[in-house]
């Protein structure tokens, strides 16, 4: 069974069996098979990208309701920063944390005051471990999960250090039992998350044992409640907010790297362009950097599957509300450095190894290369028996699963119609030979038969994938 939790789910009920998802997901984590979408649970990152591209809303992500907030005698709200991004002519952060109390919550703990305590000890980390560097951001859990199966060279060069949630939840925890003298389990930590990369950190997190995150709203369920609620606040609501620029900009690519007071770093946001990141990290391109922000989303938090504004658009909106604030307003104090730094460390998850033993998967990738040259290296995407039941993103996972014995040969179109061609080729040179006399005509004729019949299969296939992808268009 999968030890990773998994937030991305898929309704097989609304999927079409169109290859959208196949064609986009970074990891190649899925296969239609039987007419329906099926996600490898071992390769797939939670990044979300299926959802995003899906025409039929087929695939979902999970994440609690707002009546959980029933659940607990007293309820603390974790905004994320991005959640600031989504609100038209938003220029005081009180507005929307006032509005949270209004919902229902008894008190607000901000995840961008937390960032700010993070980017305090990422400074600290980064002049002290010169030979770690370049140091990789560990905010995206889809990001560390791929750099878990996918690129293990690089597990050492994980920022060791809680991400903001995590910091948040442990130290709004600790305020609410404090304030309140209620036991840890009368209390909901509630994170208001922009992606389901997050909802599955609470359920697996990174570098410690459990999350004292207790459950996960979308900002896209929260938000509609929250604006009305925001209009009932008004322009001048109590001040609460405790954070600056450091920890609002942690909700766009390169805010968390522009608190750390540098220029030697790189920061790239979607998960294609975080791939050719690693990928260039493993050759060693990159000199003289000091940190690398890497998030799956496009344009970073903003363009999680779990909000409503344009990342875009978010982004601009969430430049133009740091704009007056202070830098920072969150410091580390007494042990607040403790509970940032990991407790335990992250393993290399080889998911994608073709064997159990490094010789059956040495052997195995023989076979792939071999199978690959005589794949047609098109890539289509499209790969896949005519009855839709295995397409198959590339010419190189084709061989891969041929191998593991999950795919067969005929499993790429283009293979099937040269083997097509070439029967019919030995059928016309069999009918010449017994028209010529040169055979036993009825053995002759037994064995054209069987060509035939073969022949006929083949057809048979052709002809329900061709009607399948006119169904499909």
């Amino acid at each position: 069974m999968d030890k990773f939790y998994h937030s991305v789910r898929l309704d097989a009920d609304l999927c079409m069996g169109c290859i959208n998802c196949i064609k986009r997901c970074p990891t190649q984590a899925i296969r239609v098979r039987n007419g329906k979408a099926q996600i490898n649970s071992k390769f797939c990152i939670d990044c979300g990208e299926c959802i995003r591209v899906c025409p039929h809303h087929a695939k979902h992500a999970t994440y609690d309701k707002l009546d959980v907030l029933k659940q607990y005698e007293y309820t603390v709200a974790l905004p994320a920063p991005s959640l600031y991004s989504q609100f038209n002519n938003l220029d005081d952060v009180n507005i929307v944390l006032n509005a949270l109390l209004m919902m229902g919550f008894h008190d607000v703990f901000e995840v961008s005051a937390a960032a700010e305590l993070v980017s305090e000890a990422t400074r600290e980390y980064l002049s002290e471990n010169p030979d770690r560097l370049p140091a990789i951001s560990t905010a995206c859990p889809s990001v560390v999960r791929l750099i878990r199966v996918r690129f293990p060279n690089l597990i050492p060069n994980l920022l060791p250090l809680n991400p903001p949630v995590e910091v948040a939840a442990i130290l709004a925890a600790e305020k609410a039992m404090k304030e309140t003298g209620l036991p840890r389990e009368k209390i909901g930590i509630i994170f208001i998350s922009p992606c389901p990369s997050k909802v599955t950190y609470v359920k697996s997190p990174l570098g410690t044992d459990h999350s004292e995150v207790d459950r996960v709203l979308a900002i896209k369920e929260v938000y509609p409640q929250l604006l009305s609620c925001m209009k009932a606040v008004g322009d001048d609501p109590p001040e609460i907010g405790t954070s600056g620029k450091i920890g609002i900009s942690w909700g766009r690519s390169g805010g968390e790297a522009s608190g750390l007071f540098t220029e030697e770093y790189l920061a790239a946001d979607g998960i294609e362009n975080v791939i050719r990141v690693l990928e260039d990290m493993e050759d060693q391109k990159f000199t003289n950097l000091k940190f690398v922000e890497l998030n799956a989303c496009n344009g970073g938090c903003v363009g999680g599957v779990l909000t409503v504004e344009n990342p875009y658009v978010a982004e601009v909106k969430l430049k133009r509300l740091r704009k007056y604030m202070p830098v920072a307003r969150s410091h580390i104090e007494g042990n607040a450095e403790e509970l940032v730094k990991w407790t335990k460390d992250v393993q290399y998850e080889p998911v994608f190894n073709l064997g159990n033993t490094m010789m059956e998967s040495f052997a195995r990738l023989n076979q792939v290369e071999r199978l690959c040259k005589k794949l047609p290296g098109l890539d289509c995407g499209s790969r896949g028996a005519p009855t839709g039941k295995v397409p198959i993103p590339t010419c190189k996972s084709l061989a891969e699963d041929i191998v593991r014995g999950e795919a067969v040969e005929s499993d790429c179109v283009y293979y099937l119609r040269e083997n097509l061609h070439k029967l019919s080729e030995e059928v016309s040179i069999l009918a010449d030979d017994i028209a010529a006399g040169n055979a036993e005509g009825y053995e002759m004729l037994k064995v054209m038969t069987e060509y035939i019949q073969r022949i006929s299969d083949e057809m048979s296939l052709l002809d329900s994938r061709d009607e399948k992808d006119k169904d499909q268009e």
